[in-house]
């Protein structure tokens, strides 16, 4: 049976013996914490000879002890010397040696140099794209029809349930809301052109991004990256298959191509549900509120919220191929990039149509 762990400290001597090994410390571990720290110095001679067995536990506890140097005189077997070493060749850190985080200039350089990378490689993207298009141009046969018509259905047939929920009920708020001003004021007819407008012209649009970068553009942004987290991006590169061709260009057509149909479909429902409302709150019929419409909004509206539409798609893909790319193989990264995939699309999507917004001030406002 090993002899338990014992510390002597005599004539400017530290004499151990025993079995230093953590499971013989734990018993006495406080009594020969205290004795260590009493009279344990590093400037007094070490035997440690007489010590049968030093693991790991115990050789941190001394080193601590020695104030992570060696003693001054030490007298110690080869095996424990091994095992001191190991712990002396581990850096410690303490929370006095701990960096500071950075600071407010820091953070915004780092920003800045974030947005120029991300920015570098939107534009490297994009210019991938048109050389990928001018090859298909000149090889037809190999446009990638099924990977089109697959992301078609996904992005565009399977989200027409909920765009269309989100705008009759969009439709119905805005000519419930209307209504209720514009009969104090003897104005009922008014509420056409309030629906007309900013139904068809901004929040058809705008609202049926912002449901697709949150639905199809996260779904983008997560499948590239679990291909990327899978390595089934780089087996395409190996095996001759370009990834741009296959996996990049149709996310980029179909939802171009969708997303105009998903603003007339949700325009079209948000509109029946303002129509039905106004019927119900100012007893305006249907047909004479379809009547008037025509003359209440005129057609250039109709071709602005269709032409944002499909800015809006190419952008929203466009955003979330680009950091479903960006994945590294872990899922934090995965669902960080995801999440900075809808936000920076929705962010740029509010953007461009503040542009458009100012670009097209003068077109298509009826003049009273």
């Amino acid at each position: 049976m090993s002899a338990p762990p014992r510390l002597q400290i005599a004539s400017g001597k530290v004499v151990m013996t025993g079995e230093w090994t953590l499971a013989a410390l734990l018993p006495e571990i406080r009594q020969l914490q205290d004795e260590l720290a009493a009279g344990g110095r590093a400037d007094l001679a070490w035997d440690l000879s007489a010590v049968e067995r030093l693991d790991s536990a115990a050789a941190v506890l001394l080193w601590r002890t020695w104030h992570e140097g060696w003693p001054a005189a030490l007298d110690v077997s080869e095996s424990c010397r091994h095992a001191l070493e190991r712990v002396a060749a581990v850096p410690v850190t303490t929370d006095s040696g701990k960096e500071a985080g950075p600071g407010l200039i820091e953070r915004i350089g780092y920003s800045v140099l974030g947005l120029v990378d991300n920015g570098r490689g939107l534009v490297t993207l994009y210019g991938q794209m048109l050389l990928d298009l001018w090859y298909l141009i000149r090889r037809p046969s190999e446009m990638p029809w099924k990977e089109i018509a697959a992301n078609i259905y996904k992005a565009g047939a399977l989200a027409l349930p909920v765009t269309g929920l989100v705008g009759f009920l969009i439709g119905v708020t805005i000519s419930y809301l209307s209504a209720l001003q514009l009969r104090n004021v003897g104005a009922d007819l008014f509420i056409i052109n309030i629906l007309g407008i900013s139904i068809i012209r901004e929040l058809g649009p705008v609202l049926v991004a912002v449901l697709v970068a949150g639905r199809s553009g996260s779904a983008m942004t997560a499948q590239i990256g679990v291909m990327r987290v899978t390595e089934e991006i780089d087996a395409l590169s190996a095996m001759g298959i370009s990834r741009s061709i296959r996996v990049i260009l149709p996310k980029l057509l179909a939802l171009t191509v969708v997303m105009p149909l998903l603003v007339l479909w949700a325009s079209a429902i948000a509109l029946i549900g303002g129509m039905l409302s106004a019927m119900l709150q100012l007893d305006i019929s249907l047909i004479y509120f379809v009547e008037n419409l025509q003359r209440a909004v005129p057609v250039a509206n109709l071709v602005i919220g269709l032409v944002k539409g499909l800015v809006f798609g190419f952008i929203i893909a466009w955003v979330a191929c680009h950091f479903g790319l960006r994945v590294k193989p872990n899922t934090e990264s995965l669902s960080a990039n995801t999440t900075t995939s809808v936000v920076t699309a929705i962010t740029l999507v509010i953007l461009v149509d503040a542009v458009f917004a100012i670009a097209t001030r003068n077109m298509g406002i009826p003049q009273l």
